[in-house]
């Protein structure tokens, strides 16, 4: 899968990055779609990648470190500033704030749902 890294429009938009890194479009098209500019909920996150044909795993997991992770991931991980969505896939980080890395960003607790293509 080709991901196309794009930072967050605002501080508040890390879930419409997300998902519009996966799914190929802007980010303001996502905000669009779900009506929100603001901070994103699971169930919006879910919604909008099984209506285009993504799955994610039943359960969120947690990860200690990177090899814990699938080789795409949805992430929700708890920063020093917030509760934040990112992306991992195929061994690298793509994070709406930080940019591309290869390992987390700073945080405590890191879940995770594996998304299936």
């Amino acid at each position: 899968m080709r991901i196309e890294y794009i930072h967050e429009p605002t501080d508040l938009q890390c879930g419409q990055a997300v998902l519009a890194m996966l799914l190929g479009v802007s980010a303001e098209s996502i905000c669009l779609e779900l009506k929100n500019d603001r901070e994103t909920a699971f169930r919006e996150m879910k919604q909008a990648l099984e209506s285009r044909g993504f799955k994610l795993s039943p359960e969120r997991k947690q990860a200690a470190e990177k090899t814990d992770l699938p080789s795409i991931a949805l992430l929700s991980l708890e920063t020093p500033r917030c509760w934040h969505w990112s992306l991992y896939a195929e061994g690298l980080f793509y994070d709406p704030e930080h940019g591309m890395m290869t390992d987390f960003p700073e945080c405590k607790r890191k879940y995770f749902w594996e998304i299936i293509v």
